[in-house]
């Protein structure tokens, strides 16, 4: 009997030294604790409540973007204008850049070279992601192939036609059309040739080459 006694006894001492220690690491730190749990839970409703704001501000700029798109396909261009001019400045995530290239989109139906200063501050815009930048030039060549010194563009255009670059075929497109207006007709058949017979290259754009090619007639073909 004497030996359960002794380890029940035993149990009471340590129950009581472990309470004691526990109310002097309490008192010690116990301030520390309540500041952590009440930092924890400020900190977990900011977030939750800066998540409901982000939510609806999204929200609204998707709504503000159908509108304007609304009213621009409506013929209320100048409307949409401004409303896409606002969200440029301060839509919130990806709304901001939409707006920015539909924005440029917008302008090339009146004024393409205007089109093409839009396109281009977007590609130089080193905040906006390199993807974008690059489709961004690419965009600006197409609005500038009528006006744009062609070597100019050409060499701006150049490493966008790398085989590893997701725009390669638009660049290399709007590059022979450049050659060809330059003037060198083998060069830009060259060019487009290999367009029309890359697989990879986008189904509308390899007929269009095939047609320009067709224009020219055979290799040697008079001009």
């Amino acid at each position: 009997m004497a030996e359960p006694q002794h380890d029940s006894l035993l149990e009471e001492i340590e129950d009581e030294l472990r309470h004691e220690r526990y109310a002097k690491l309490w008192k010690a730190y116990g301030h520390y604790v309540i500041c952590a749990a009440v930092v924890f839970v400020v900190a977990v409703a900011g977030y939750q409540g800066w998540r409901a704001y982000d939510i609806q501000a999204r929200e609204a700029a998707g709504e503000q973007f159908a509108a304007a798109l609304t009213q621009a396909k409506s013929g209320d261009t100048p409307g949409a204008t401004q409303v896409l001019s606002r969200m440029a400045a301060d839509a919130p995530g990806g709304y901001a850049l939409l707006a920015r290239f539909r924005q440029a989109a917008a302008a090339a139906e009146r004024d393409r070279p205007a089109a093409a200063g839009l396109y281009r501050a977007l590609a130089n815009d080193r905040s906006v992601d390199s993807l974008y930048r690059d489709l961004a030039r690419v965009l600006a060549g197409y609005n500038d192939l009528d006006t744009a010194t062609p070597d100019a563009l050409i060499q701006e255009l150049a490493p966008l036609t790398a085989n590893d670059n997701p725009w390669r075929h638009s660049a290399r497109e709007i590059t022979a059309l450049l050659t060809l207006r330059k003037g060198d007709r083998d060069a830009a058949r060259n060019l487009l040739a290999a367009l029309a017979a890359d697989f990879s290259t986008p189904a509308q754009m390899r007929t269009r080459a095939g047609e320009i090619l067709n224009s020219f007639g055979p290799p040697g073909a008079p001009r």
